[in-house]
């Protein structure tokens, strides 16, 4: 592809009054927009739209949240409408962007969607890496107009020959700098390479590098330059703290804020519809007054509900953007991003919705590490730092609920006749002379609590086994992350795959991440065993996750997901008598194999024996009853070893070099390192 004379021109935007219906968009587009509730387009939007509809290449200096995902998307959606009108709608890939992460790729391929509904037949197909082919290759077998994806993954399907580029007419980078910095400089040539010279481009990025300047220069022709000034800003009398909190565990993060702050009005953002119901729904749980509204909820239900937040009869609203557009209601003293918005315009927008009428107010933004990027583009556009906050300790919360609990007591006894419940008291005390009153009374107050515990207590430390399995397994070799004890807030799950599926960690992550719609943050130890494998999950999966999640395949076999109960398999515990953790020199018993004894974790130099998957025939990989297997980290007599030992890894002196009895002749070679995970 030849270079080009790249003689951007640059436009600096500042604060606009045209409209939407000023741009030249399709009537269609601008309906789906009308629907969402825009009317002005951010300064991108209106300095992008008119330039990219003219066909130019265009070069956006923007930061994260700046509308620059409807400054590329509505423009492009408008030309396909106008060519599906003149040839019929053509399930090929007419637009491909690319996006840093997972998370942005979703999320655009979301905001796609979205502005394409009035447009019929038409496809969004996200693909990123961590997720299962299967999908994501149906998905483009049957043809999708949009492609939005992760540079490992688009280049893994072109080279697969199963995405199909010739007749791309749009390409989008955004966050290219991003993309960049994490190392996809040249996924994204080979990308570009394999699209059509005559197909239009546009490349958003919040700084712009050499290594930007090299592609503009490269791949685009006499881009149009936009740079985006920022006039974003918050009022002072709004406190902002943001939170560092894995999403397992944002349920409770709140429970404890809201439990130790004092609070008028709470409204809690989140991103999808269904995530409304479902936060509303485990907070009344909880115990709190709360209520959600969404796209789907009527209008006369969502203006009820906003009267009753408005009346105090219930004191938290779970809302996305969308739906609480236009909310104004004083009495909201506290705006919970609960999930953090990828539009710095929205974060501004929602904590805007306290500290009204001259009041002051708090915004507390709830944060993955992944997430950290979004945070610094927040202070950036808002020209204001957030700071750190940190979460109420167990006993601050408890102290809280204790002191609570007392005051209702005291108004009820002021405020209630109790005549009743007096009479059945001293009724109670006089048949029951041995039981003290103050005892009834505790037993009333348990009653009371309806079956919730009246304090908040720390995570149980796991028993061992948990405490090893989520550490990183029994010798850390199959496991994914850091030795740590189970998280809080989550559970060890069990999964009917294992080592005799050939199994690793990313195809489990990914599976799980697809299925389920986990993040990969969300998935903690994994322990491969023979035909099982166990996870760490968050505790508090959906009922609709978990049956998503069981009927999941890994290698063509169903994982069957559940609790785990602790218990190991009747194929585990046959065979000899166990060598145990950090078995000595000569520990034995079988795994799996009815005669081999299985060397102890980190065993001696002579441990172990038996085969591994072995039987008394000595006919599949295992051994005989003289090979065997010490520990990782040990001396180990061999690996799968046959009668004579075999190699063993990281072997000691009971099977050093060996392998000349293994069954099939010479040693086979072990390979070092774990699985490569790609863009996750």
């Amino acid at each position: 592809m030849p270079e080009n004379q790249n003689t951007a021109e640059t436009t600096k935007t500042e604060e606009n009054t045209v409209l939407f219906s000023d741009l030249g968009l399709d009537g269609r587009v601008l309906a789906a927009v009308s629907d969402l509730g825009y009317e002005k387009p951010s300064p991108i939007q209106a300095a992008t739209i008119p330039l990219l509809l003219e066909g130019n290449d265009v070069v956006g200096v923007a930061q994260t949240g700046t509308g620059k995902t409807a400054a590329f998307a509505l423009p492009a959606l408008s030309k396909m409408a106008e060519l599906a009108d003149l040839h019929g709608t053509a399930r090929k890939t007419q637009v491909l962007v690319l996006a840093p992460t997972r998370e942005l790729a979703l999320q655009v391929a979301e905001a796609f969607t979205s502005y394409a509904k009035h447009m019929g037949d038409f496809t969004v197909l996200p693909v990123y890496g961590g997720s299962a082919y299967g999908p994501q290759l149906n998905g483009l077998r049957r043809g999708a107009q949009v492609v939005v994806g992760t540079p490992g993954r688009v280049i893994d399907h072109i080279n697969k020959g199963s995405l199909d580029l010739s007749d791309l007419q749009y390409v989008v980078l955004d966050e290219a700098d991003e993309m960049l910095r994490m190392g996809f400089a040249e996924e994204v040539d080979k990308i570009l390479e394999a699209t059509p010279e005559d197909k239009q481009v546009v490349l958003f990025s919040a700084t712009m590098p050499s290594s930007i300047r090299r592609i503009s220069k490269q791949y685009l022709r006499n881009p149009k330059e936009i740079s985006v000034k920022s006039n974003t800003s918050t009022g002072t009398n709004i406190r902002q703290r943001y939170v560092q909190v894995m999403g397992a565990h944002k349920l409770d993060a709140m429970t404890r804020i809201l439990e130790s702050e004092s609070f008028d009005g709470v409204i809690a953002f989140v991103r999808t519809k269904m995530a409304t119901e479902d936060l509303a729904d485990k907070l009344k749980a909880r115990g709190f007054t709360a209520a959600a509204i969404n796209g789907d909820i009527p209008q006369q239900q969502r203006e009820r509900t906003i009267e009753n937040l408005r009346d105090g009869k219930i004191d938290i609203l779970v809302a996305t953007d969308v739906a609480a557009r236009g909310l104004d209601v004083e009495r909201i003293s506290h705006v919970v991003n609960f999930d953090i918005p990828h539009d710095t315009e929205s974060y501004v927008h929602r904590i805007g919705r306290t500290g009204r009428a001259g009041r002051t107010g708090d915004a507390i933004l709830f944060m993955t590490p992944r997430e950290k990027y979004l945070l610094r583009a927040i202070e950036k556009a808002t020209r204001q730092s957030v700071e750190l906050m940190h979460l109420p300790s167990v006993d601050a919360v408890n102290d809280k609920r204790l002191a609570k609990f007392a005051d209702k007591i005291g108004e009820t006894i002021s405020s209630q006749d109790l005549t009743v419940f007096r009479n059945l008291v001293e009724k109670f005390s006089a048949e029951h002379e041995d039981i003290d009153e103050v005892e009834i009374a505790a037993a009333l107050a348990h009653m009371a609590q309806g079956g919730r515990p009246l304090l908040m207590q720390e995570l149980p430390t796991p028993p061992a086994k948990q405490a090893r399995m989520s550490s990183g397994g029994r010798d850390g070799f199959n496991s994914r992350g850091p030795s740590r004890a189970l998280t809080e807030g989550n559970a060890t799950y069990r999964i009917a795959v294992g080592r005799r599926q050939r199994v690793m960690p990313g195809s489990i992550v990914g599976a799980l991440a697809n299925e389920g719609g986990l993040t990969s943050a969300q998935i903690g130890g994994i322990d491969i065993r023979a035909d099982h494998t166990l996870v760490e999950l968050p505790a508090d999966l959906s009922g609709e996750q978990l049956k998503s999640l069981s009927r999941t395949r890994i290698g063509g076999e169903l994982i069957h997901l559940e609790l785990d109960n602790g218990r190991s398999p009747k194929s585990d515990r046959e065979g000899g008598g166990g060598g145990g953790y950090r078995g000595g020199r000569e520990g034995g018993g079988g795994y799996r194999g009815q005669g081999g004894g299985g060397g102890g974790y980190r065993g001696g130099r002579e441990g172990g024996g038996g085969g591994y998957r072995g039987g008394n025939d000595r006919r599949t990989e295992g051994g005989s009853s003289e090979g065997g297997r010490g520990g990782y980290g040990g001396e180990r007599g061999g690996e799968r070893g046959g009668q004579g030992g075999g190699g063993g890894y990281r072997g000691g002196q009971g099977g050093q070099g060996g392998g000349e009895n293994r069954f099939g002749g010479a040693r086979k070679p072990r390979t070092t390192g774990g699985p490569r995970r790609r863009d996750y």
